[in-house]
């Protein structure tokens, strides 16, 4: 895990947020600046409509979500935040901060309801929703406040292969660490800032997934991998260098 794909929308200071996840590590989450949204069923309707579910995955719901409250304390005019996620997705903690815009937060795991999230129930969906269990490297954000959601459909699935609209692209890191929170809190924002097109960004630890860095060729972290558009480019290290990875993001040409 994991990846990014998102639109050029902002943060706002004040917001509600939820990110539902899918077995197979997939993403979808709102910001929702007006607390208001029915944000459950937007995601579970959009992840249908993405992926070609014969159905709304409302089991994914509650276990696999993690939920943000970024709120004005009214005694003290103090921003705080209440975070919680559920055991099946808490591990994915710098993902979400990144995806939130906040920082090094630590969030609370939320109690796990047994009579809601029986893994075994779980399972028996897989035969039915099967795209739920498979990784298509996509995070997508919808935007609440538009009558449709605000995403591209990149994705399209065929023999388990995905062709992706934008940029595709795979950071190799060592572990979870503050340094690790760090570089992908600062590409995100350079993404965010800096393309024009819908992009994903999976984020693989070498620590966990090897063999993903020998299928990569990846000898050292951290590296950057430019997957799609083709030519495939890699940058090793440096990845404070905002021109090198516009340039590489611009490349034309291989190496």
């Amino acid at each position: 895990m994991n990846n990014l794909t998102t639109n050029k929308l902002s943060t706002p200071q004040l917001f509600k947020g939820i990110a539902l996840f899918t077995p197979g590590g997939d993403l979808i989450y709102c910001i929702d600046p007006s607390k208001q949204g029915r944000w459950h069923l937007h995601l579970c309707s959009a992840l249908q409509e993405i992926l070609d579910l014969p159905e709304p995955p409302h089991f994914l719901v509650p276990c696999y979500t993690a939920t943000i409250d970024h709120w004005l304390d009214p005694r003290t005019q103090q921003v705080r935040t209440f975070a919680e996620a559920y055991p099946a997705v808490i591990r994915h903690q710098a993902l979400l901060n990144a995806i939130f815009g906040t920082g090094e937060l630590v969030w609370q795991a939320a109690p796990w309801q047994e009579e809601l999230c029986d893994r075994m129930v779980l399972t028996t969906y897989r035969s039915s929703f099967e795209q739920l269990w498979e990784d298509h490297d996509l995070i997508v954000r919808l935007d609440l406040s538009e009558p449709v959601p605000k995403y591209h459909q990149p994705v399209i699935i065929q023999k388990k292969e995905v062709i992706t609209q934008g940029y595709v692209l795979r950071l190799f890191v060592a572990g979870h660490s503050s340094t690790t929170e760090r570089i992908l809190q600062n590409l995100h924002e350079l993404l965010e800032r800096s393309l024009g097109h819908p992009y994903t960004l999976k984020v693989i630890d070498v620590l966990t997934h090897p063999e993903q860095a020998e299928l990569n060729q990846v000898s050292a972290t951290p590296t950057l991998v430019k997957v799609w558009p083709h030519p495939i480019r890699r940058i090793v290290g440096e990845l404070d260098h905002v021109e090198k990875i516009l340039q590489m993001l611009a490349a034309n040409e291989e190496f």
